[in-house]
């Protein structure tokens, strides 16, 4: 099959390389049918890669254009990545991803997918060295980002190892990190049931497969959860990237069917 749409797109509003239009010409180039905006949500962090407070209405204004432009060529949406850290904002979005970016502590913010470094760093730093502990934090916040905020997508549900298949620094294989990224899982699926396959590690090159890992998906299968796939695109070039590598890894674990967006419902499309 071809999985013709993505969700996960950042453009030039936050930290993503390219001008929303030039992404929608893209994305009809390559035969897509709906492509969707999610620019990161204001946080409460300093920072230099989130939408700002200020640029909130232009940018729903400049995709509500683009819907109206390309509306015969391409389905348009306005959505939102959102973070547990996530400052006030505006309602209206077409969809809502929820994601962890960050771990606060004494009143500090410390990115998890920064660089491998810097995540030495916070586990050596914050964590006496302790990768569980690490992955403690994450997960926690994970469980607690989804009651608050419900999103409509849980994005890159296990972040923390972006950077494992270059240079392993949290024990994906033992039974204690196991058992809180399910816990989690679970306690996730209460709010939330639509999860991504993301990509977005793979365009990077830090990874040559997508996440989440196969023993978190097939969790996600046995639970019921609702997969989609997504590039995590901060570059037009890679709006589709990975996505076959995205349908087997789903196929091999069992899923039958795979999800996107039609009319503004979440339909299963057989794989």
């Amino acid at each position: 099959m071809e999985y013709k749409q993505n969700l996960h797109t950042h453009c030039c509003y936050c930290d993503g390389k390219d001008k929303p239009e030039d992404i929608v010409k893209k994305a009809i180039e390559i035969g897509f049918d709906t492509i969707g905006f999610s620019s990161h949500a204001p946080i409460v962090a300093k920072n230099n890669y989130s939408l700002k407070k200020s640029k909130i209405c232009e940018y729903k204004e400049e995709i509500a254009k683009l819907k109206e432009k390309y509306k015969d060529a391409i389905n348009i949406l306005c959505g939102l990545e959102l973070d547990y850290y996530t400052d006030e904002f505006e309602s209206g979005f077409d969809y809502t991803i929820g994601s962890v970016h960050l771990i606060e502590f004494e009143g500090s913010y410390y990115d998890v997918d920064c660089s491998i470094e810097a995540t030495k760093e916070v586990i050596s730093k914050l964590f006496g060295g302790n990768a569980i502990l690490y992955a403690k934090a994450y997960y926690e916040l994970m469980a607690k980002m989804s009651k608050k905020l419900k999103p409509d997508i849980i994005g890159h549900f296990d972040l923390i190892t972006k950077f494992n298949e270059k240079q392993p620094l949290i024990d994906t294989s033992c039974s204690e990190y196991r058992r809180l990224a399910l816990d989690a899982l679970h306690t996730v699926l209460e709010s939330t049931d639509i999860f991504e396959v993301n990509t977005g590690a793979i365009a990077r090159g830090y990874r040559t497969a997508p996440y989440p890992d196969p023993f978190i998906l097939k969790e996600m299968k046995e639970a019921g959860a609702k997969m989609i796939i997504t590039s995590d695109c901060h570059n037009m070039k890679f709006l589709d990237c990975g996505f076959e590598n995205a349908i087997n890894l789903l196929k091999q674990i069992g899923f039958k069917e795979v999800y996107q967006i039609k009319s503004g419902k979440f339909e299963g499309k057989l794989l």
